[in-house]
């Protein structure tokens, strides 16, 4: 009678595999992609207190100023990055822009150091931490989705995204533990540190993508490590030619939308229901920790397995499903009881589920629309739409409409929101089945 046979599979693998399904072959990008993305998040994430403390140091009075210089240091922003983006190559263009970021840390460093206390000083800071955010994630997911397959997406993004998740919660702590033996302003120079190990697990992801086959929507090695080229405006030139790229940018604005409404909503309820500062504090730290754990256990168990059940179509749609009803039981008990369940639903769902699953669209596109057009969308269509919708939410309560009849209005909004995304999920199946049929050759003429 023979032995039985011992697996080759080493342990670490077959623990992984019982989170996420991957490949052995790419365990070792798995890796580096979850430690890029807590890296990032971590070190965001130890600063941003310190955006919001400069937020108040500039003046609270100024505050929808340092969101319009936002914007608009945005709009400058993007012709900038489509420049950078047609002169390097990806195994340049990444890390050059993180290489940027860590030049403007140990800037802020300097500058803090030397305990310049000007208003304006700080004012810049939070314009910068605020487009630095956007930015370096922008770039993190149009780098994973220039680096993976369709495929591999669909059974990886989630896990990946826990790895942000882990980052965003680390970051916090980190921050209370050291901000007072090393002080606010060394704390940049930590942040800088987790921005380095971020552009070392880009240059291994490059190593790795190097040694694949050739499969899926992965283009070949010699074609992606070149400069994409293009002019610096292609972003948008490419977001106008595009239905489909249009269609992301509705599904953005809508989004963006029905979150300020949510958050407008979050800020008079609570206000109203609690008196003190302090147990508002503790209500908002509450309502994060569930949203926090949520979404982690919702990655790593939950968003592949629902994106392979129920398509890439239906898992775009099931948080706006979820948040029709959400909003019509505002509309009929505008208290904070519905309010905790609806935000922990929005933000848990869209951190775990939409997320992810958006940075899919993106997946079987080129490499222009998936940098230049991608980081428009993320940017300025995303900071634009929070300016359209804070505005158009100020105007209807000046009208006279109380929280109610806002949620009823959000009602169909959130409607058309699952219809565009159920539309764009079919929409990415199709451009991946075209990519993926195989080419007909010409017929020979026999004249």
């Amino acid at each position: 009678m023979s032995a039985p046979r011992r697996s080759t599979e080493k342990p670490v693998y077959r623990w992984v595999r019982r989170l996420v399904n991957v490949e052995l072959a790419e365990l070792t990008a798995l890796a580096w992609s979850f430690l890029y993305f807590f890296t990032l998040l971590c070190g965001y994430y130890i600063i941003r207190p310190m955006r919001d403390a400069m937020g108040i140091a500039g003046g609270v009075d100024k505050l929808q100023w340092l969101f319009t210089g936002t914007f608009l240091v945005m709009l400058a922003a993007v012709p900038l990055f489509g420049w950078v983006a047609s002169r390097f190559p990806r195994r340049q263009l990444v890390p050059y822009v993180y290489y940027f970021f860590i030049a403007n840390l140990i800037l802020f460093f300097v500058l803090f150091s030397a305990e310049l206390t000007d208003p304006w000083i700080a004012r810049a800071f939070f314009i910068w931490a605020s487009v630095y955010n956007l930015f370096v994630v922008s770039v993190f997911w149009s780098f994973l989705a220039d680096l993976f397959t369709n495929e591999q997406a669909k059974r990886l993004f989630g896990f990946v995204a826990a790895g942000g998740t882990a980052g965003a919660l680390t970051g916090p702590a980190l921050t209370a533990v050291l901000a007072v033996p090393l002080g606010a302003t060394n704390l940049l120079l930590v942040s800088a540190g987790f921005l380095v190990v971020s552009a070392v697990c880009v240059h291994r992801l490059v190593d790795w993508y190097q040694r694949q086959p050739r499969k899926g929507n992965r283009v070949n090695v010699s074609t992606s490590e070149r400069a994409m080229g293009g002019t610096i405006l292609a972003g948008i030139q490419l977001v106008l030619r595009s239905p489909y790229l249009l269609g992301i940018c509705l599904l953005m604005l809508l989004f963006t939308t029905l979150s300020t409404i949510l958050y407008f909503h979050q800020a008079q309820i609570v206000r109203d229901t609690f008196a003190s500062t302090a147990e508002r504090t503790a209500t908002f730290a509450t309502i994060d920790l569930t949203v926090n754990t949520l979404t982690l256990a919702i990655q790593v168990f939950l968003t592949a397995r629902l994106v392979k059940a129920l398509g890439l179509g239906w898992t775009l749609a099931l948080v706006p499903i979820l948040l029709v009803a959400g909003f019509a039981a505002l509309a009929l008990a505008p208290v904070f009881a519905v309010l905790a369940v609806v935000q922990v639903i929005r933000r848990a769902g869209d951190y775990a589920v939409t997320r992810p699953a958006r940075e899919m669209l993106y997946v079987v596109l080129g490499r222009e629309e998936k940098y230049k057009a991608k980081n428009f969308i993320d940017t300025v269509v995303y900071r634009g739409g929070d300016a359209v919708s804070a505005w158009a939410y100020a105007g209807l309560r000046s009208l006279g409409l109380g929280l109610s009849a806002i949620a009823w209005i959000a009602v169909p909004l959130t409607l058309l929101w699952g219809l565009v995304s159920w539309r764009l999920g079919a929409q990415q199946g199709t451009i991946a089945q075209q990519h993926n049929a195989p080419r007909r050759r010409p017929r020979r003429s026999h004249g």
